[in-house]
């Protein structure tokens, strides 16, 4: 069964948790044109053995070796025999030769797979398609399994380390600078990864750029950042707080429109704020609710979403937009009937605008996906 759609309609972290309880196997991918990027993971009954992201393109092998994981001469000998005939992968090529243990090597594959799925559950926007079918193809050089749930535990720790981060790396544009030198400094004693970090600082790169000269997760990258402009080695600097902004301006099609655009390119604070700027100003308008719902949904904040959007659909019932929304946020705060029911009345609305009536084969799915989940878990607890 193919399970597709875009992302503001249904979460990725509920895409994982579909494919987990489902115990799916297939291949599941994730592309998103506003970061021009695209992700693949495997899945074998529900556990993710692999996964590769476009973003960052560099092989286990050279992974190992900037990471000090084996020496050159070890890749390019495991390499060679791979060419000669060496049926085994590379991975296990290199364990054989005694480059690397087994246990670390399956560490750094499990590693190197976790950042892409870490880095696909940061995405808001984008499109997903999940096909079930064998995985003989997944690019391992170490059999792995990784649990979905570890998974998304992991990633719920480092969201809410991000919102520490974020005070001072509010994006990845950041560009970290040398700090002034003070005539009573003394001896620097960092770790190695800081070291390595302030060897490729440029003044010019962002954190984006600086991670990608490293071969390290953008996650990693800012959070030694962090540690490095609290100790005062560093200063950060946002290029966009020097461009020059327009001019506040009032009205509630202005604010929706300011919370759109924020939503497309993925900044969700700054879209709940605009959102909440409307809600305040016109409070009996649903657009302003309906906009305000769906900040909270990229926030994963269900239970308020729905909030809102039951407003907008109190204020509006001439249109069928908010029951659509109110469905993504109620399945998302696990009330899968009500869910449905929501679902139902948007495909009993009449008449619909032709761009809505187009989103239907994709709410169909969705409203399947969320009955094989509530299905799911109905029979777990019996």
């Amino acid at each position: 069964m193919a399970i597709e759609g875009p992302l503001k309609e249904l979460g990725i972290h509920d895409v994982f948790q579909l494919l987990d309880l489902s115990q799916k196997t297939g291949v599941l991918k994730v592309t998103s044109e506003l970061r021009q990027n695209q992700g693949t993971v495997w899945f074998e009954q529900g556990s993710v053995i692999g996964a590769v992201i476009d973003s960052n393109p560099h092989p286990l092998g050279t992974m190992l070796v900037r990471s000090g994981k084996i020496a050159e001469a070890d890749l390019m000998r495991a390499r060679a025999m791979q060419q000669n005939g060496d049926p085994r992968r590379l991975g296990e090529i290199l364990v054989g030769i005694s480059a690397i243990s087994e246990r670390e090597l399956t560490r750094q594959v499990r590693r190197q797979s976790e950042e892409v799925v870490f880095e696909l559950m940061s995405w808001s926007e984008g499109y997903f398609s999940f096909q079930d079918r064998p995985v003989a193809e997944a690019p391992a050089e170490a059999l792995i399994r990784t649990p979905v749930g570890f998974l998304l535990m992991e990633a719920a720790r480092r969201i809410d380390e991000w919102s520490r981060i974020e005070k001072r790396i509010p994006n990845l544009q950041i560009v970290p600078v040398f700090a002034p030198a003070s005539d009573g400094a003394g001896s620097l004693d960092l770790l190695p990864d800081e070291w390595e970090l302030l060897g490729v600082v440029t003044g010019q790169d962002d954190v984006r750029a600086l991670a990608g000269a490293l071969g390290r997760p953008e996650f990693d990258v800012a959070k030694t950042l962090f540690g490095l402009a609290s100790a005062g080695i560093i200063l950060l600097e946002d290029p966009a707080s020097k461009r020059p902004t327009a001019p506040p301006a009032g009205g509630l099609t202005f604010q929706i429109g300011e919370a759109e655009a924020h939503l497309v390119a993925g900044d969700v604070s700054a879209a709940l704020a605009a959102a909440e700027s409307a809600v305040a100003a016109h409070e009996h308008q649903a657009l302003a609710s309906l906009v305000y719902g769906r900040a909270l949904i990229a926030a994963r904040r269900f239970e308020e979403a729905a909030d809102a959007l039951w407003r907008a659909v109190e204020l509006d019932t001439s249109t069928p937009v908010p029951l659509r929304y109110l469905g993504y946020a109620l399945a998302g705060s696990g009330r899968f009937q009500e869910a449905g029911e929501v679902w139902d009345r948007w495909f009993d609305h009449a008449p619909k605008p032709t761009e809505e009536q187009a989103l239907g084969p994709a709410l169909e799915q969705a409203r399947q996906a969320v009955l094989t989940l509530q299905l799911t878990l109905r029979s777990a607890h019996e």
